[in-house]
């Protein structure tokens, strides 16, 4: 087993495979390393990537007019990203920049596309992962807006 079929088995894309599955995946994907300040993806460009922190911190950032942006989440170890790019192709609504220094896994959909054939077991748990990382991001965000609207309403939208 290599180190990145390892690394992948502690992560949440990896949760679910056995050695094997872990050790063809694992096969397919690339690692990059990330200094503070370097932007795994930028806001509006397209790819087909999907990509496993292993290890740092990234922020979710979005443009908010001007040069200002907003920060809308923080990424840790183990956190998924590029999700739905992955799946549609479609320009990447945010920006994920490190916040520290980050050790990242990448799979790219033609690469992933190979197996779905060859080893559909495996295509199926990949899209699980997938699918649980976006319903943990809808779920948070429900979550907020519940927050908000609450302190909008209960505060009668004083600050």
């Amino acid at each position: 087993m290599t180190d990145t079929s390892k690394l992948l088995l502690q992560s949440s894309l990896g949760a679910e495979l056995n050695n094997e599955q872990a050790a063809t995946l694992g096969a397919l994907m690339s690692t990059r390393h990330l200094k503070s300040g370097e932007f795994l993806i930028v806001e509006g460009t397209s790819d087909d990537t999907l990509h496993v922190l292993l290890e740092g911190k990234l922020e979710v950032v979005k443009h908010a007019g001007g040069d200002d942006e907003a920060s809308l989440a923080v990424l840790r170890d183990g956190d998924l990203a590029g999700e739905l790019s992955f799946v549609d192709g479609e320009p990447h609504s945010v920006g994920l920049r490190a916040l520290s220094d980050s050790h990242v896994l990448s799979l790219e959909r033609s690469a992933f596309e190979g197996i779905i054939t060859e080893q559909p077991d495996l295509a199926y748990l990949v899209m699980r992962a997938v699918t649980r990382s976006v319903h943990k991001i809808v779920h948070r965000m429900n979550h907020q807006f519940i927050e908000l609207n609450n302190y909008i309403f209960k505060q009668h939208g004083r600050y």
